[in-house]
């Protein structure tokens, strides 16, 4: 898969063509209903932009329907919560995951691996995310889109079927540090699936899609 080098923001403080994740996100943050996506090439992300965000999900998607989040169809997050997303370079790949406040979007934590995959990212993220709010005594909610992550932590193991090797010991070292976890500890916190159909992505994403 190409990596995104452009993103367009067609709804967002300042709609345009911007050349990294970190310029984009400065437009979409906190803004309702943004509508962005990354592009491989500055022409592909041109033409997108030029044609207008209804056109190009018309031409993406053959001219069938799709439904866009609306302001309205995002009233029932709780936006005082966490959420967690992974991403991964690859599955294999790099991979990374973060933890962010719902409201702000403001990133509470953060890890980086050289080799895994993204569902490991979601399981561990998760993870970490009831960690920390269990540690803070913060009685709110988390969120994640991963429907596997969420299944993984409720059965309290890592499913994953990357082979562990030299280079992926220290991500398994952690993945039985959180599964120890999970099965030592009482789970408090309210895990909740995230709507990306109906509310866009989740505000933990890395943009990367």
């Amino acid at each position: 898969m190409a990596k995104n080098k452009y993103y367009v923001v067609w709804v967002g403080a300042k709609p345009g063509i911007y050349k990294s994740w970190p310029e984009c996100q400065a437009q979409i943050k906190g803004f309702p209903a943004a509508k962005y996506k990354g592009f491989a090439t500055l022409e592909e992300a041109q033409a997108a932009y030029s044609n207008g965000f209804s056109n190009y999900i018309s031409s993406a998607t053959g001219g069938r329907k799709t439904k866009t989040p609306s302001i309205n169809s995002r009233a029932n997050i709780i936006s005082n919560s966490i959420a967690v997303d992974a991403a991964c370079s690859g599955n294999p790949g790099v991979m990374e995951y973060q933890g962010v406040y719902t409201k702000d979007e403001r990133q509470l934590f953060h890890q980086k691996f050289n080799l895994g995959t993204n569902n490991i990212g979601e399981f561990l993220a998760l993870v970490h995310g009831i960690s920390y709010l269990q540690k803070n005594n913060l009685n709110i909610p988390i969120y994640s889109d991963s429907k596997i992550a969420i299944g993984w932590v409720m059965k309290k193991q890592c499913k994953s079927k990357l082979a562990e090797t030299a280079k992926t010991k220290e991500l398994f070292e952690l993945v039985r540090r959180a599964e120890h976890w999970l099965k030592t500890n009482t789970i408090n916190v309210k895990i909740l699936k995230w709507d990306t159909k109906n509310w866009g992505e989740i505000p933990a994403d890395f943009g990367r899609k």
